[in-house]
């Protein structure tokens, strides 16, 4: 469902394949929205944002390294969007979920559309410009 278009590619090889990871994310958070079969999602929703924010750290760190070894001028404005991406995925109430299967596809599709809107927002308005020429 959700994949890397020719125009979230920034031309940094290690930048894109990690993208390529958060977009696969994104694609486990929708096929567990659209699970009808699973009755409690709640492992998985927990474990699905455990690993986004294990694994955007990871990649904030190697974009941010990147950006030190180019000169990137704004690198301190683009670390702070990125504390903020990590600050929302721990304000999810992961102790709230329910045992109510609505209520946990609701959770999944607030991750779901916060996930995809920043990642998509992001690559194309902040990540191209430390890119661009």
């Amino acid at each position: 469902m959700y994949e890397m278009k020719p125009e979230y590619y920034t031309g940094v090889d290690f930048v894109d394949k990690e993208h390529e990871k958060l977009f696969d994310l994104a694609n486990e958070a929708y096929d567990l929205l659209f699970d009808s079969f699973l009755q409690d999602k709640t492992d998985r929703i927990i474990h699905l944002i455990s690993e986004l924010i294990d694994y955007t750290r990871t990649h904030f760190s190697h974009e941010e390294a990147y950006q030190e070894q180019i000169g990137y001028a704004r690198r301190s404005a683009h670390a702070v969007l990125h504390r903020q991406f990590e600050d929302k995925l721990a304000q999810f109430d992961l102790s709230s979920l329910s045992d109510d299967f609505e209520e946990q596809n609701k959770a999944v599709e607030e991750l779901l559309d916060f996930l995809v809107s920043w990642l998509t927002d992001h690559i194309m308005k902040v990540d191209m410009l430390y890119v661009q020429k």
